[in-house]
């Protein structure tokens, strides 16, 4: 599977400490990020992630077009919906391309606890399905 991770600036140490704590899980699919998001978990895991742009350089809109074209399996987007600033990726967009090609995703690391026990256990093989080229 092909998992997506991003993360608001206040939630990039979270998403840190999610993908420390899942790292064996993570390490058996393909990983793409925002360039910082995806440089902080490189360096605190050493799990291999493919960066695009930063979230302000477009990197959200890099993941949004993989979305589209059904490249991405599971959306990790730690979002702060309280403090988020204007230059932080676009949380709609990535929300309505997920519901429209059925895309998992998670908003928060409740939700990504939820999702990635499921990931572990198979629940989302159905992916592969719809996404041959994973597989």
């Amino acid at each position: 599977m092909t998992i997506a991770l991003i993360a608001h600036d206040s939630k990039k140490e979270l998403m840190v400490q999610f993908c420390t704590a899942y790292c064996r899980i993570l390490s058996q699919h393909k990983l793409v990020a925002t360039g910082t998001t995806g440089k902080m978990i490189a360096e605190a895991t050493g799990l291999q992630v493919q960066r695009f742009l930063a979230g302000i350089q477009g990197g959200d809109q890099q993941i949004a077009s993989r979305i589209a074209c059904n490249e991405i399996d599971l959306l990790l987007f730690f979002r702060d919906p309280i403090n988020a600033k204007p230059s932080e990726p676009n949380e709609m967009t990535l929300l309505r391309l997920c519901d429209v090609h059925n895309i998992p995703m998670a908003t928060n690391i409740a939700t990504a606890e939820v999702l990635i026990h499921g990931l572990e256990r198979g629940d989302l093989d159905w992916r592969d399905i719809v996404h041959p080229q994973n597989s």
